[in-house]
């Protein structure tokens, strides 16, 4: 379900702000939406609770508290509770073509048209959603350090890593925004330019037949000169 932002009662965003500040900020979509912040307005105007695979059973628990809901089981048809894992490329097998990169939701994917790409461990969501576009398979998702586990159990370490991710979601959000705005700018100033050029071409007078035949019988003569200078040279 896609909630439309632009009808959601201004009451609800500092819910929804709360809400999303629960969440894990993996942007993975296995929620049934394009990210947490989607996710989280969804909850607020009453979607289940319980969607959040990567999240799991202590997200659950925090959303049930600050709803005053019911604590659920997470809903298997979201995916199932599983540890942390992040992304990695096979260099030798990448062909370099970004598909990898545009997929990524924090540009944790380092790479460039048809040059190796790498994943950024330490940004890596473990979203999964750089594997299906690769064309050569060479993505595979593997387990975070044991110790990097331990250390995200801790439910402030925790939310500091996901406010990190969230920050890198939205600046990537903006990076997408600015270069689209960048992208209609050039088009408007390409059509002005047209416009402008057809504009000044109306504005001129038509050609007279006499202006007509004048230029193409000059354009004959320019032809025959090039041909005759070409026959001295070749004697």
């Amino acid at each position: 379900m896609r909630i439309d932002t632009a009808v959601l009662s201004p009451e609800l965003i500092p819910l929804i702000e709360r809400i999303n500040g629960l969440l894990p900020q993996t942007q993975c979509g296995q929620c049934g939406h394009r990210g947490c912040r989607p996710y989280a307005e969804a909850i607020a105007t009453g979607e289940a609770l319980n969607r959040c695979p990567p999240g799991g059973k202590s997200t659950i628990a925090e959303l049930a508290t600050l709803l005053d809901r019911d604590v659920l089981p997470l809903d298997p048809e979201h995916g199932v509770e599983a540890p942390r894992l992040i992304a990695f490329i096979r260099e030798g097998e990448c062909i370099g073509c970004t598909k990898c990169i545009q997929a990524c939701p924090v540009d944790a994917i380092l790479g460039a048209p048809k040059l190796m790409h790498t994943v950024i461990a330490s940004e890596c969501t473990g979203c999964d959603l750089c594997v299906e576009p690769c064309p050569v398979d060479c993505i595979d998702m593997l387990l975070v350090p044991a110790a990097e586990l331990v250390r995200l159990e801790v439910p402030p370490a925790r939310r500091q890593q996901s406010a990190h991710w969230r920050q890198r979601y939205e600046f990537r959000q903006q990076r997408l925004l600015s270069q689209v705005a960048a992208q209609v700018t050039r088009r408007k100033a390409l059509q002005e330019a047209t416009r402008a050029a057809d504009s000044k071409t109306s504005d001129s007078p038509p050609m007279s037949e006499e202006q007509a035949r004048a230029n193409i019988q000059a354009a004959v003569l320019r032809t025959k000169a090039r041909k005759e200078a070409l026959r001295t040279a070749d004697n």
